[in-house]
């Protein structure tokens, strides 16, 4: 076996669970789930239709590349969404069977764990799918810690130039899971000094980028960052989205990389053996799914309603806001209380589930950067948002 995969840590929920064993919520309270990040909204009618109607090509083999109709679709969707002049969908897209798939194959294509000391580069805390890849691509994580008192804003000066010389890759994601912060434009321009110099390739993870809060401030995506800044040719970018979050059809596993077409012909050609082509079917529900903005406006009025009315309640409470981008609460419970004895009286008291964050994050540089925090995933309908936060502030007021 992978020796590798010994490194593994157990998988956050997996965790959560070992905490909950033998507890028994109050029967009396039906339980509510905010732990994971699972969209809840119904998938647009018209998504499921296309789905439908296109179950004949069930009895053809997909290519690796997909069709044209679907890079073509996602391709001018970038356009629009970004204001980018031209993407390429016949070397600058590939079609991914959602995006966590996706990020975790990138590593095994992209680094060379050969190469003593080889390192890739995260946030912390951070989507555990990052660490794994790490690991069995035969590299060493590096943990960029993201705090509050900077605005939970990557500090990619704190890593000493002796360890960037070993970075092969850097993911990084915006906005945030869990804390919801968006890169800003001065930040990209630092990763990409940094990548110039140091020949690492960076992997933006954007699947969140849909949820925001003010249609004046969308959040700026790195393909986007890099043409502003006259990386005209995304030269060792590669951005990765996904319609789970933007059209809540988590089950279809769709999404897509785009980028530094150099890079994603090597990506396609490492995917060709993977065997990890997308269902025909899937592929047409997708092309309608990226033509259409009408439902990605309701969804985002949705959670727009579900923070509006959420934040004021928990603020007393809890050291929270409403984030840059994002369906996550990144909440600081009550000083002196560890965040795992926090969820598990939660869930024992009010069956209520949220997730400790120190299970989204690891030790770096003396701290646990998700320790005293819970994450929090507004994901369910308004009502039942509504009452989780009155349980939660029931629960803070026995504190």
């Amino acid at each position: 076996m992978n020796p590798n995969l010994d490194r593994l840590q157990p998988y956050p929920f997996e965790k959560l669970r070992a905490l909950f064993d033998g507890i028994a919520p109050p029967a009396g309270l039906k339980p509510i789930r905010l732990s994971i990040g699972e969209p809840q909204h119904p998938t647009p009618g018209f998504i499921r239709q296309t789905l439908a109607d296109n179950l004949g090509g069930l009895a053809t083999y997909p290519t690796t590349l997909g069709s044209d109709a679907l890079r073509g679709a996602i391709a001018r969707w970038l356009e629009r969404r970004y204001g980018l002049p031209w993407i390429d969908p016949a070397v600058q897209v590939v079609p991914v069977n959602g995006s966590r798939e996706a990020l975790f194959a990138f590593a095994q294509c992209v680094v060379d764990g050969s190469r003593p000391g080889a390192r890739v580069a995260s946030p912390n805390p951070f989507y555990q799918i990052y660490e794994g890849a790490a690991l069995l691509a035969g590299a060493e994580p590096v943990f960029l810690n993201t705090l509050p008192q900077d605005g939970f804003a990557y500090d990619f000066d704190a890593v000493p130039d002796a360890t960037w010389r070993d970075v092969q890759l850097v993911y990084v994601c915006s906005p945030g899971n869990p804390t919801g912060h968006v890169l800003g434009l001065d930040e990209w321009k630092r990763l990409f000094e940094l990548s110039d110099l140091h020949g690492f390739v960076i992997a933006a993870d954007e699947c969140y980028s849909e949820i925001y809060f003010d249609d004046g401030a969308r959040p700026i995506g790195g393909l986007e960052a890099a043409w502003r800044l006259g990386r005209t040719d995304f030269r060792n970018v590669v951005m990765f989205s996904s319609l789970s979050k933007r059209s809540n059809v988590p089950g279809m596993r769709s999404g897509f990389v785009a980028g530094d077409a150099r890079i994603l012909a090597e990506f396609l050609r490492y995917r060709t053996y993977h065997g990890c082509a997308m269902n025909p079917a899937v592929q047409a529900a997708s092309v309608a799914a990226w033509n259409d903005e009408e439902h990605v406006a309701e969804n985002r009025r949705l959670y727009r309603e579900k923070f509006a009315r959420i934040v004021p309640m928990l603020k007393p409470w809890l050291a929270t806001d409403v984030p840059d981008a994002g369906f996550y609460l990144w909440a600081g419970v009550p000083q002196g209380l560890p965040d795992t004895d926090f969820a598990r009286r939660l869930q024992a008291e009010y069956n209520v589930t949220v997730l400790p964050g120190s299970y989204l994050a690891r030790e770096a540089h003396g701290i646990n950067p998700g320790a005293g925090f819970v994450r929090i995933a507004l994901v369910a309908d308004t009502h039942e948002c509504v009452e989780a936060a009155e349980r939660l502030i029931a629960f803070c007021q026995k504190l």
